[in-house]
């Protein structure tokens, strides 16, 4: 066979296997499209469309006259299908709508909205973002009547994509305590501590993938979510006020490191006020919570004292306060240690209640020594007994882990005892030294703090909490009187007698611990002050941490003290409990009608028709109206809300205030505190300007 005729039968070959595979890839072809065309389209459909979360309200954190610490208001994003409405719709309507986009958001030009809206319809886009910033519900009112939108989401495209913001009324005002929660599901504070309850239950809903994104799917197999609950607290704002303003000065004075207050209820534990400021460059914010986390458990110092002295008193009763021991002249060599007292050449011989109100540390280890030398580890059973080897159960997360030692330990050394009754070789937090010393104000019962007091659905109690005993009987009476008398002592002639009042009695103990750098003590301190008021029938406990204070007066009576004195002052003045009771006869309204002066429409008329009051809705078309008493019947009146125009929201309740307030892009200052808002600062009606702030007061 010549090399011609073989090369040609190879070319055939070729040419017949290649026409073959041909043939085979167009009856493939054929067989998907037209055979297992339904199957393959179904496939498609199933992984095309999927169901997607839909987030829950988040709930709201009240504080405990129910003024809102946190909320949620809605934002939109605005998204676009340009592909479902009808040619002369779309060609109508584009041009208006450019302009109108354009006008809106101001950062494109006309013509670039009409052509990214031409381009994704021409191209079979289902789903363009139109702009990433996102609007509050009165642009969504105003943007569902332009043209094309006007058609709605399955005619006219439009897609209003919700987005929620937490909105804290009252700024960073116990920003630590409410706290964050982050994407990650990560956060601080009571966000974070009750998210299970804040957060709700999420839905679902039917979304279809397109290019560029999803859209949803609204085909009636929707699950709507289930809200968050909220969360009513017992902070109490005007005091939580108080707290912050006199701990910052504080600090700026001082040019301390950090600082920490916490106000409770003496019976109740509820905690009053809890504020957390640390420094930075541009100067204090709640950065921490140094009143219950680690960061904040630290070595006490003096106020530990009063554990030191409630062991001893136990332990030997027949010990008296006028019993006299040798302080010396301020050195006391203990082991191969030298101890000193604050004053030079010391304070001589001392009673033991001069003992505790001078803050003698050498005539407090003297006594250790004396009762407690041959008998440690019974000192360390009278601590455990007073529960401060235990955490409280705080209802928050995060709380520190007491450390206190034991005789076993092997890092117990030959001065651990009388360093431990001064506060040192050990750590607490504040709230846990504050727990303490709440104990002593409540004749001897240790009860557990708490901070958040119901959980509520709406206005339904779904879960409450009462303080719980940890503690039966800290002490015995006689023990408990000798105490009493010693922290009223410390204010009347001791270290802390610059906070002295003439009109209530407080009792408390000042502390100043020098602080560990490096595995030694260095020139730094803690400072603090712990205590009652009024000392003759307590009503609250406090405690004021100051951390690594600068100056020339850096001891707990001068720096951490007057804060103290600052909050109990406001919170004597305000608390007419305190005060001797004022008679005065009160004739009941007996014609008055539960009235709420303003607010949502549909709201307002379900709930006086619920509770049978009469009401006359006249001709009102608003969503929003002020509500007036006519004889035995209310009557509704419009109050509008127009877009660029200061709305009227006297009388609402401040949940709605800010929903209004916020979608009219006002900034928002809060003073006051109650559930209705008794004044505004901009007079309703008058234009509003770029960055323009209303005041509301409430009552």
């Amino acid at each position: 066979m010549s090399i011609k005729k073989s090369i040609l039968i190879r070319v055939r070959l070729v040419f017949l296997f290649v026409c073959l595979f041909a043939c085979a890839i167009v009856y493939k072809i054929v067989h998907i499209q037209f055979l297992d065309g339904d199957k393959w389209k179904s496939i498609s459909k199933e992984r095309r469309i999927f169901y997607k979360p839909v987030h829950a309200t988040r709930g709201n954190i009240l504080s405990d006259n129910e003024s809102i610490l946190a909320t949620s208001l809605p934002f939109y994003r605005v998204a676009f299908d340009p592909t479902v409405t009808k040619a002369e719709v779309f060609n109508s309507g584009i041009d208006s709508l450019a302009m109108l986009l354009s006008k809106f958001y101001g950062d494109k030009s006309e013509d670039y909205y009409r052509r990214k809206i031409k381009n994704a319809r021409h191209s079979g886009r289902r789903y363009i973002r139109l702009n990433s910033r996102q609007i509050n519900y009165q642009d969504k009112k105003l943007m569902s009547r332009w043209p094309i939108f006007r058609e709605g989401k399955n005619r006219g495209g439009v897609i209003f994509e919700k987005v929620e913001k937490r909105f804290k009324p009252f700024g960073i005002l116990a920003e630590r305590t409410i706290g964050f929660i982050n994407e990650d599901k990560n956060g601080a504070g009571l966000e974070y501590s009750y998210n299970g309850h804040l957060s709700g239950t999420d839905g679902e809903a039917l979304f279809e993938r397109i290019a560029g994104g999803s859209k949803p799917i609204y085909d009636g197999t929707e699950v709507n979510p289930q809200h968050g609950y909220d969360i009513k607290t017992t902070l109490d704002i005007n005091l939580q006020d108080v707290a912050e303003n006199a701990l910052y000065k504080a600090l700026e004075k001082t040019d301390a490191e950090y600082g920490t207050v916490i106000l409770m209820e003496v019976k109740t534990g509820e905690i009053k006020a809890m504020a957390n400021l640390g420094k930075t460059k541009g100067g204090y914010i709640e950065d921490y919570n140094y009143a219950v986390g680690n960061q904040g458990r630290t070595e006490p110092g003096s106020t530990f004292k009063l554990a030191s002295m409630m062991a001893l008193f136990e332990h030997a009763p027949e010990v008296k306060l006028t019993d006299t021991i040798d302080t010396g002249d301020g050195r006391y060599r203990i082991k191969n240690t030298i101890m000193t007292d604050a004053k030079i050449n010391g304070y001589g011989k001392l009673t033991v209640q001069q003992v505790f109100e001078k803050s003698s540390n050498i005539g407090v280890a003297k006594l250790m020594e004396q009762y407690f030398g041959n008998e440690q580890q019974a000192y360390v059973d009278y601590l455990n007994k007073f529960g401060l080897n235990s955490t409280l159960g705080f209802q928050m997360d995060g709380e520190a882990r007491p450390y206190m030692k034991d005789p076993q330990d092997k890092n117990w050394y030959g001065t651990t005892l009388t360093s431990m009754s001064i506060g040192y070789e050990m750590k607490l937090s504040p709230l846990q030294t504050l727990a303490f010393y709440n104990a002593v104000a409540n004749n001897g019962v240790k009860i557990q703090p708490i901070i958040v007091k119901e959980i509520r659905k709406v206005d339904e109690v779904v879960q409450s909490f009462q303080t719980r005993v940890l503690v039966e009987k800290i002490c015995s009476d006689e023990t408990l009187k000798k105490l009493k008398t010693m922290l009223e002592g410390v204010v009347e002639h001791g270290t802390a007698k610059n906070i002295l009042s003439a009109d209530y009695k407080i009792a408390g103990k000042t502390g100043t611990a020098r602080k560990v750098k490096n595995g030694r003590y260095v020139r730094e301190y803690s400072t603090s002050f712990a205590g009652y008021f009024p000392a003759d029938n307590p009503k609250y406990s406090c405690i004021v941490i100051i951390d690594s204070p600068r100056g020339v007066n850096v001891y707990g009576g001068d720096v951490a003290a007057p804060v103290f004195k600052e909050l109990a002052d406001k919170a004597y003045a305000r608390d007419l409990a305190m005060h001797k009771p004022m008679h005065a006869r009160v004739v009941p309204d007996k014609e008055s009608l539960p009235v709420v002066q303003a607010g949502s429409f549909d709201d307002l008329k379900m709930i006086y028709n619920s509770i049978g009051i009469s009401t006359h809705t006249g001709n009102v078309e608003e969503d929003w109206v002020k509500v007036e008493p006519k004889r035995r019947s209310l009557e509704f009146k419009s109050n509008p809300v127009l877009q660029n125009k200061v709305p009227d929201v006297i009388g609402m309740t401040l949940r709605d205030a800010l929903y209004i307030l916020g979608n009219q892009h006002l900034n928002v200052k809060v003073e006051g505190a109650g559930k209705h808002v008794k004044s505004q600062s901009l007079e309703p009606g008058t234009d509003i300007n770029e960055d323009k702030t209303i005041t509301i007061i409430l009552s």
